[in-house]
């Protein structure tokens, strides 16, 4: 069974999705949950189904304290790299909290400072307290969602299905078609380049 808590009621958890991903944004989501909060199936985002996380979608967002969701897109990442673009979107999800936490959960093992709250750092938060799963589930979905949109623009690349990670068919349509808008420049794209021709 997840914490509900570390250290505090106003606590807010935070998670990112995306970060391994060759195209489309790294996104973040920060959570605050109310004490009386309680569910069976809530987990990190990577252990349940999409269906799982979809019916969990509407119930986080409704009993939630406040949450935010923010993406951070290629052209960022390719400026200050993936980890600090990753930090940059938890940032700005919770810039979009209604209430200021008195401390934050952040999932793995950096973050920097934000406006001085106190943080932890928690690897694998997101299978031990309930804000950073909801928080992952929340990201998870908001980013699946968005790759979904922009597949209709390039479904060349089947993001509805892959959502930009690097398969072996999202790689093949990268040496076939090219690179576009949404991918991230600074990846290697593909196993057998050192560096991409733009």
């Amino acid at each position: 069974m997840l914490q509900l808590f570390l250290k505090s009621e106003n606590e807010a958890g935070t998670d990112e999705a995306g970060r391994g991903c060759l195209a489309g944004p790294v996104t973040a989501a920060a959570l605050m949950l109310p004490n009386s909060f309680s569910n069976n199936i809530l987990n990190d985002s990577k252990l349940l189904s999409e269906t799982k996380r979809l019916a969990l979608l509407p119930l986080l967002e409704k009993e939630a304290v406040c949450f935010g969701v923010a993406h951070v897109y290629p052209e960022t990442i390719d400026k200050i790299n993936i980890l600090n673009a990753s930090i940059l979107a938890m940032h700005h999800a919770i810039d979009q909290l209604d209430k200021k936490p008195e401390h934050l959960i952040v999932d793995g093992n950096r973050f920097k400072p934000y406006q001085k709250i106190p943080f932890e750092c928690i690897v694998k938060g997101d299978s031990k307290f309930m804000s950073i799963a909801g928080a992952s589930v929340l990201a998870k979905t908001y980013r699946d969602a968005y790759m979904e949109k922009i597949h209709e623009e390039f479904p060349m690349y089947n993001w509805k299905k892959n959502k930009g990670y690097p398969t072996k068919e999202h790689r093949a349509a990268i040496r076939k078609h090219g690179v576009t808008k949404y991918h991230r420049k600074s990846f290697r794209l593909l196993p057998e380049q050192l560096s991409l021709e733009i």
